[in-house]
């Protein structure tokens, strides 16, 4: 089929609102994508450079979670060093009650009844006590029995019980024996412990009426062993919640570390050195009493000592928590930065390949009437070759 033949004008015309046309086809695109530049074949230069600094800006999205990450584990590190803040002031508190509560020795008076010892009675026979039988005496948890006889080790007289007495007991849980002026023996638990005495001639209890006397009278001591396991159980409270003060598992206050990363080469980054903030680690505090039954606070002195224990470990605890609190604002001066960094590379992104709607948009309206404007110049470019037409009717 041979082609048709179109005049100048029209041809001109036909052209001039193809190409209008096409332009209006891609003012329409841009504005319903939002970009001038959708590929590479748009402009090759301006694609890949915004897809650069947008890949740029990904990467340093991903960092700032890692540094949100980084934000939370401080943040449950410092939460914990103010709850163990908490916990040394109660133990604080509890030692001062301590201190408060004065010791009251715990005694045992007693002789026979009408016959007032000496240093030199005998032990055998005195009521239904004889040689072989032991004397038990109990002060607080410390429980140490001797025996009645001549025997080396053994105790034969008042005044070898007293002695022995006084030399097996010592430590916090001392005993001091003694003679009182009316004869009658005097055992007397020092630091508030209680006394108790028994006898015993081979599995049978013996009646201490044998070694006291009808006239025997007891006394109980008050301590402060009850400040004592308060004290330690707060000490356990510590270890605990220093041991759960993690975060993802990192804990910082039982020596972990901390890396957080600023730039996606890791050439920037922020160590941050964890601690041992437990009553073993570095806040020092030890248990009140161990398991060889010593007292730390039978003494106003070991309270006090104590006491100047916690006020270091609060020491250190506010020092560490500044520390972490300095860690933390370089996080977040950085995470700020990031963020701002971030903005930029994907401005300058959008600059390369995001259409500007109000230009698209004018020139939608300019096409738009150019298209008209074809139409009527093409309608006028056919009528002049109708006009031809019209003198062969």
């Amino acid at each position: 089929m041979a082609d048709v033949v179109l005049s100048g004008a029209i041809r001109s015309n036909l052209l001039s609102m193809q190409n209008t046309a096409k332009m209006l086809d891609e003012t329409q695109l841009r504005l319903a994508t939002g970009l001038k530049v959708r590929s590479a074949v748009d402009s090759p230069t301006s694609f890949f450079t915004a897809q650069g600094l947008n890949n740029r800006a990904s990467d340093l999205n991903s960092l700032l979670d890692a540094m949100g990450q980084g934000v939370q584990t401080l943040e449950a590190a410092d939460q914990g060093i103010k709850s163990i803040l908490k916990l040394v002031d109660s133990m604080k508190a509890v030692a001062n009650q301590a201190l408060e509560t004065k010791v009251k020795a715990a005694v045992i008076t007693g002789n026979q009844t009408g016959a007032p010892l000496s240093a030199a009675t005998a032990l055998n026979g005195l009521g239904a006590l004889g040689t072989g039988n032991t004397i038990t005496i109990t002060v607080g948890e410390v429980t140490e029995t001797v025996t009645i006889g001549a025997a080396s080790g053994n105790v034969a007289t008042v005044q070898d019980l007293i002695d022995w007495a006084n030399d097996t007991f010592d430590g916090d849980e001392p005993l001091t024996a003694s003679l009182t002026t009316d004869g009658q023996l005097k055992l007397e638990g020092a630091n508030g412990r209680n006394v108790a005495v028994t006898a015993d001639n081979g599995g049978t209890a013996v009646s201490l009426n044998g070694l006291l006397g009808s006239r025997t009278t007891a006394t109980d001591g008050v301590n402060r062993d009850k400040f004592e396991r308060d004290f330690n159980n707060l000490r356990e409270q510590i270890e605990q919640l220093a041991r759960d003060a993690s975060y993802k598992g990192v804990n910082l206050l039982k020596g972990d570390t901390l890396s957080v990363f600023f730039n996606t080469e890791q050439t920037s980054k922020l160590d941050i050195e964890g601690v041992n903030l437990t009553p073993e680690g570095d806040l020092n505090i030890g248990a009140v009493n161990n398991e060889s039954g010593n007292h730390g606070f039978a003494l106003d002195s070991g309270i006090k000592a104590f006491v100047d224990t916690l006020n270091s470990a609060t020491s250190v605890l506010r020092q560490q928590a500044s520390t972490f609190g300095a860690n933390l604002g370089v996080v977040q001066i950085r995470q700020d930065f990031t963020k701002s960094l971030v903005n930029t590379l994907q401005t300058g992104a959008s600059n390369l390949t995001v259409a500007d709607t109000n230009e698209e948009g004018a020139k939608m309206l300019a096409l738009q009437t150019r298209q008209q404007l074809g139409t009527t110049a093409l309608s006028l470019a056919n009528q002049a070759e109708q006009g031809v037409l019209r003198l062969f009717g």
